[in-house]
């Protein structure tokens, strides 16, 4: 199945179809819930090394498990994962691993959980959640630029021209619209009623509120002057899949759609450990094709809170920071990141490869 969806050409990109109908493992029938809908409800979580788009030069949607150790080995946060575990017991004050002297890595492994595996998806080792288009990547137009793309880069004026997340109003990595996995908290809960979904993300807790309807036909969405984060969403189920299709999402979110875009998204049983998460992306306005992809969201322990600016003094540092910068006649700009500096072994044999 998969080799057809590497092989899909445009000639021949219903072989997609194949990848759709394959729900549940063999075997499984899904629970229902008392009103007779599919039962998606849990605690579910995506941690995994695997992330939207496929790595550079990794070619295959599926890997084996030693081809998927590889590509986990290559991946900047589990390198550092491991420098911090090497240096474990020495001076916490000696700063010698900050061999690039970048000072985001303060933000250091203990902080983070990305992972360690590639995620299994159905049973298979993946490389992208993308599976279509068949290289892995997000087709892009020349020149596109995405909504809400200034809000993601930031200034230092005042508190409201600081990215989303550090203000603790959004994620848009884990909230979605498209749902991701992040460098931590990437647990999520669904709810039911027979009248709605809301999928209650960890980071910064936001709840995405789905109305639900009898059908396709029966979609409507709010008006565009109502512009919400993680979009507008409404849904309705096939069979026993959910089926969620997003417009509208605030200007303010850096968004995978723009204004005129859409995303559908299909949550399914795969069995009681997985439900399945494809979506198609669909905005000719941003990209040259739509694009598709599957996510695994695996049974997972409860949410923990998410206290955000609760006696955190960050915000007045930054803007403090700021200012004593342009004090010096210097404009402070965002820093390098965390795997700032950090080269994978692949592309360090690269480059001390002969020529």
């Amino acid at each position: 199945m998969i080799g057809k969806i590497l092989a899909c050409t445009a000639l021949g990109c219903t072989l997609l179809v194949g990848v759709a109908s394959a729900q549940h493992a063999d075997g499984y029938t899904p629970p229902k819930t008392r009103w007779g809908a599919p039962d998606l409800q849990g605690f579910w979580n995506s941690t995994s090394i695997t992330s939207l788009q496929r790595p550079a030069g990794v070619e295959k949607l599926v890997v084996s498990e030693l081809e998927g150790r590889a590509i986990v080995n290559d991946n900047p946060l589990i390198i550092i994962t491991q420098q911090e575990a090497e240096a474990h017991g020495s001076d916490p004050n000696d700063t010698s691993i900050l061999n690039d002297k970048n000072a985001d890595r303060g933000y250091n492994a203990f902080w983070i959980d990305p992972g360690t595996r590639l995620a299994e998806v159905k049973g298979e080792i993946r490389t992208s959640w993308i599976v279509y288009p068949p290289n892995g990547r997000i087709p892009f137009k020349p020149g596109a630029t995405r909504s809400g793309a200034q809000h993601s880069a930031a200034n230092f004026d005042d508190p409201e021209t600081r990215p989303l997340f550090e203000r603790c109003l959004m994620t848009e990595t884990t909230a979605g619209p498209v749902m991701q996995n992040a460098m931590y908290n990437s647990t999520l809960q669904i709810v039911q009623s027979p009248e709605a979904v809301v999928i209650v993300v960890e980071m910064v807790h936001h709840a995405r509120i789905i109305p639900i309807v009898a059908n396709s036909a029966a979609a409507r969405h709010g008006p565009d002057v109502i512009q919400k984060w993680a979009g507008d969403s409404v849904g309705w189920y096939e069979g026993d899949t959910l089926v969620v299709e997003t417009r509208n999402v605030h200007p303010q979110q850096p968004s995978l759609i723009s204004a005129t875009g859409k995303v559908t998204e299909r949550f399914t049983r795969w069995n009681d450990g997985q439900v399945l998460y494809a979506f198609t992306v669909d905005d000719p306005s941003l990209y040259t094709q739509a694009w598709k992809g599957e996510m695994a969201l695996n049974t997972s322990k409860q949410l923990y809170e998410f206290a955000c600016h609760e006696g955190n003094h960050a915000m007045l540092g930054i803007l403090g920071g700021a200012r004593e910068l342009e004090a010096r006649g210097i404009t402070p700009t965002v820093g390098p990141g965390i795997a700032a500096g950090i080269v994978p072994p692949s592309r360090r044999a690269k480059a001390t490869a002969p020529n």
